[in-house]
């Protein structure tokens, strides 16, 4: 799941939102580094992350992608994810899209030290609508060369938009299949803790 997902799926309050966050840019054992609320949150990331990877609906999907992409096929369902969300938004939340990103923005825009990358990208995340933008398939273009940008082997994302068009439908049914249920273990990992 990307940023968009982990931020819905984390809680309503601002720590569960900051730690939902951070779990992508807070690596390695906490042991105290945060508040303990905040703490709880990147634990949630960490271990929707995992059920997220290891989940038969999610290996289907990574399956639909030609072999020489597979490499690269977690981080396009991450994206693509956040796109299908972004666009069901009402089907999965009670609060509209533009709500919950202004909140998110703001909360963001009020810390003082984001961890890591975090702090650099808030305020283009909030300046250019990362949440809501997703929406509009087009912007995954704009996501997919700003992460080709990061990678080692950059080639390995040429055309996967391409790809992601052909595979949309296939793709979408997968993501309304699976992201129900990551919202049920979401909840149930948050009643445990």
């Amino acid at each position: 799941m990307n940023y968009l997902a982990h931020l819905h799926l984390g809680g309503p309050r601002p720590a569960d939102l900051l730690g939902s966050l951070y779990g992508d840019f807070v690596k390695g054992p906490l042991q105290g580094r945060w508040p303990a609320d905040i703490e709880a949150a990147i634990r949630l990331h960490r271990r929707i992350d995992a059920f997220t990877d290891g989940h038969p609906v999610v290996c289907r999907a990574r399956a639909r992608f030609p072999e020489a992409r597979r490499r690269y096929a977690g981080i396009l369902l991450d994206v693509f994810f956040d796109h299908c969300l972004a666009l069901h938004w009402a089907d999965y939340a009670a609060e509209p899209l533009p709500a919950f990103a202004a909140r998110v923005y703001a909360l963001l825009a009020g810390e003082a030290q984001l961890p890591g990358r975090l702090a650099e990208l808030a305020p283009r995340m909030a300046q250019q609508d990362w949440l809501g933008s997703y929406r509009d398939f087009a912007v995954l273009e704009r996501v997919l060369a700003g992460m080709q940008r990061r990678l080692s082997r950059p080639e390995g994302l040429a055309g996967a938009l391409d790809e992601l068009e052909r595979l949309y439908r296939p793709l979408s049914d997968d993501f309304r299949v699976f992201y129900p249920q990551l919202q049920d273990f979401a909840r149930l990992q948050q009643d445990e803790s």
